[in-house]
């Protein structure tokens, strides 16, 4: 009886963020009534001390974001946005697909999905749209790049999974790169298919007042530009062939916090400032996220569902390779959130990949990419809405040109680490 009341609460939770509540709110609620059902309310409590102690997990996510606010602040995202911008310009027939590798590029060090379509959207739309590509094109070009930001080491998916494999992020990223790269590219093709099958791909008139942009009047400073990819090139050096700079994925961020203050010659309290403004919000926007996902895990472990779940998955490992694949990427869709769909189904599921005769970190790389897949052609999710609102579409423009490709993505990603 306990099971079926866990599992109705689990639906009541996916409608709810279908219906845009609150992420955190709903996951905790869900997590404290399987937890009173359970008979032992102060589960969901002792659960929540217990993820917030997990500073491993914490640690790296913080400071890449603290790193990322640092990068807004001192204007290098901008730079390195006009750098990536000005080659974007000479794409010529390739400028659909150029955009969403752009994007992308800027999303790895900058890993905020709806950061990024802000940052970048805002620049990148308008110049599309002067090209003479269609706004829902333009605004579905920039949208298809929000998930480069799984290249990143210090991306939360990343490290979730590297902590319940007992490995580093940079060996979840030596699986995981392959199937992401594979993805963005399949997305790009579908994308230029389709705006060239719509006819959106020239001929649009843009009106003076859509032609705003960021990077009117800034002298582009390359330095500046490297700034924002410099932890990155030291995580992907330190660990191929430098291993004497090999390091901590927070060390590298705070490399990095130390140049930008250098190079920029920025007030060294503007720098701090920043740093913790961005170390802040990425504790209780991410972090947030991935305590009330254990506080909710741990509710299905007290009312047996995921032993249940686990018993199903373990008479037939192709039930457990498509709930990885599928799980996630339908949550994401209907909720437009990656994060709580993936988090939830590592930590539940994906840690327990042996027993299904699978290996962790192909598991989990597989929940986060399909996450990631399905809220890029999600119309409801944020980096999607403010795409729309750059380009003056409705959302679902944006959606349904991302869908095919993200389709075929998803098929190949899963065949690429599930087999």
């Amino acid at each position: 009886m306990q099971i079926w009341l866990g599992v109705l609460v689990i639906l009541v939770m996916v409608y709810l963020l279908a219906k845009r509540y609150e992420t955190r709110m709903v996951l905790f609620g869900a997590g404290m009534v399987m937890a009173i059902i359970a008979g032992n309310p102060m589960g969901a409590f002792a659960s929540f001390t217990k993820a917030l102690q997990d500073w491993r997990i914490m640690e790296p996510i913080v400071a890449a974001m603290g790193f990322a606010m640092v990068a807004r602040v001192t204007t290098c995202d901008k730079h390195l946005i006009g750098v990536l911008a000005n080659s974007l310009r000479k794409a010529g027939p390739l400028l659909i697909p150029a955009a969403v590798f752009v994007t992308a590029a800027v999303n790895s060090s900058l890993t905020s999905a709806a950061g990024v379509a802000a940052a970048v959207g805002s620049i990148l739309i308008p110049l599309l749209m002067a090209a003479g590509v269609h706004p829902s094109a333009a605004a579905s070009a920039v949208m298809a790049g929000t998930f480069g930001s799984n290249y990143n080491p210090g991306h939360v998916h990343t490290v979730l999974v590297a902590e319940l494999a007992k490995k580093t992020s940079m060996d979840v990223l030596a699986v995981q790169s392959l199937p992401l790269t594979i993805a963005l590219v399949i997305g790009a093709v579908s994308l230029t298919a389709v705006t060239y099958y719509l006819k959106e791909n020239k001929g649009y008139e843009m009106k003076t007042s859509q032609a705003a942009s960021d990077l009117d009047g800034l002298k582009i400073n390359y330095l500046y530009a490297l700034i924002p990819m410099l932890p990155l090139l030291i995580l992907i050096l330190g660990n191929t062939v430098v291993p004497i700079v090999k390091m901590p994925v927070s060390h590298a961020m705070l490399i990095g916090v130390l140049a930008a203050l250098v190079v920029t010659r920025s007030n060294p309290a503007k720098i701090s400032e920043a740093f913790f403004k961005g170390f802040g919000e990425s504790f209780g926007q991410i972090f947030g996220v991935i305590v009330t996902a254990f506080v909710f895990v741990d509710g299905m472990n007290a009312l047996g569902l995921i032993k249940a779940l686990i018993s199903v998955m373990t008479t037939s490992p192709a039930i457990a390779k498509l709930a990885a694949a599928l799980g996630p990427w339908v949550l994401a869709v209907i909720s437009g959130s990656g994060e709580a769909a993936s988090i939830a189904f590592n930590k539940a599921v994906s840690v327990h990949a042996s027993q299904f005769g699978l290996d962790t970190i192909h598991m989990g790389s597989m929940a986060t990419l399909s996450g990631a897949i399905g809220r890029t052609m999600s119309a409801i999710s944020g980096a999607t809405i403010i795409c729309a609102g750059f380009a003056g579409i409705n959302p679902l423009e944006i959606g349904k040109r991302n869908a095919p490709g993200m389709v075929i993505a998803l098929i190949v990603t899963y065949l690429i680490l599930m087999h």
